[in-house]
């Protein structure tokens, strides 16, 4: 037996697309525990609040995270509606609802291009990236950005989405169906891809839930949970929804997932796209938050379960903004994904957790 050494794994490393800082104890090239070192970005967001009115803070919410920009400006907006007894316009529910799926279509292909180039693929690391491209174009034309939209705001949106906008929503999303489930099937179908993933980075079901595992992440490992599953918003109005689960518990069942999830995305835009109705799309917004008003929401991103909570203090200014983000929520599990697994297989859990470092410290 060799001797116990720590490892640093992070911040900066040719793998990660995030600045991720781990201390890995190691014996003879085995993980025996892996502790991760919080706050190397931490950019004290939240305290904002206190200089920023709750309209302002919401741009600051939505630059939380280039990837997850979306959610987290329509999550705390639908939490400062709830402060403030707010009930926007269903239009503008389902234009919210659009848009957020279209974020969870363009961030798991930007994962899958990061997991094919982690794997050598670089050509298809490019052809992920092609397809996502389209899913920005469409963003741009219907918001304005490609990264940060700026489109929510408390009391509805800003803007709305045209029936020759929302055709052509539906044609692109319908031709990059076909393509990236090529794509998929070259990447799932690969010996290589199989032989690195199928069986590494295990957490069992029972483990998954007693660590409140969320997003993909839990739902590889049979969690049955997905925000979605509660019809806030517009999602009440789907025909029919059920979460992606795989019971394999692996990286290559988190790919699985995540892989499926997009083409589950593309269903539902279609379905709400049948569906939406016509309207306003905002509400006049009065006053303040009360004293000592408290709400709360949550919200299914990309990577899982975001919880928000807010409190008011009877000015513009809130007296506490709050957010549990999915990957500070999957870091238990993360640390037991690496325990005892092989050196070389800790860049690929790592990967197919997905994690959010820019949420997580804010």
């Amino acid at each position: 037996m060799g001797t116990a050494s720590v490892i640093p794994f992070g911040p900066q490393h040719p793998v990660l697309p995030e600045p991720l800082h781990l201390d890995l104890v190691v014996e003879d090239e085995v993980v025996l525990e892996a502790m991760p070192q919080i706050g190397f970005v931490h950019r004290g967001l939240e305290r904002l609040v206190r200089s920023k009115d709750y309209n302002q803070f919401l741009y600051v919410a939505e630059r939380i995270c280039g990837i997850c920009a979306f959610g987290h400006s329509m999550g705390y907006a639908e939490t400062v509606e709830r402060l403030m007894g707010i009930e926007i316009p269903q239009r503008a529910d389902y234009l919210r609802t659009i848009w957020h799926e279209m974020s969870r279509i363009h961030s798991h292909i930007l994962w899958l291009g990061l997991a094919a180039d982690a794997f050598g693929f670089e050509s298809l690391f490019m052809h992920c990236w092609r397809l996502r491209e389209r899913v920005l174009d469409l963003f741009e034309k219907t918001t304005g950005g490609r990264v940060i939209f700026s489109v929510c705001k408390v009391g509805g949106v800003q803007r709305d989405i045209s029936p020759s906008q929302m055709s052509e929503i539906l044609a692109v999303l319908d031709g990059l169906r076909d393509e990236y489930s090529q794509l998929v099937k070259t990447f799932l179908g690969d010996s290589s891809v199989y032989s690195r993933t199928a069986g590494i980075g295990a957490i069992p079901h029972k483990d998954a839930v007693e660590l409140s595992m969320v997003g993909p992440f839990g739902r590889a490992s049979g969690v049955n949970y997905d925000v979605r599953m509660l019809g806030h918003g517009a999602y009440g109005d789907l025909a029919d929804f059920q979460p992606v689960l795989s019971t394999d518990c692996d990286c290559y069942a988190r790919m699985e997932v995540r892989c499926a999830e997009v083409l589950q995305s593309i269903d539902i835009i279609a379905e709400l796209a049948s569906k939406i109705p016509a309207g306003d799309i905002m509400v006049p917004v009065k006053g303040n938050p009360a004293v000592d008003a408290e709400a709360c929401n949550v919200l299914e991103q990309p990577r899982g379960e975001c919880y928000y909570y807010a409190k008011g203090n009877g000015s513009k200014y809130l007296d506490r903004m709050r957010m549990r983000t999915p990957t500070s929520q999957n870091l238990a599990g993360m640390t037991l994904a690496l325990k005892g697994c092989d050196l070389a297989d800790v860049n690929m859990i790592i990967l197919t957790i997905d994690p959010c470092v820019s949420c997580t410290e804010r």
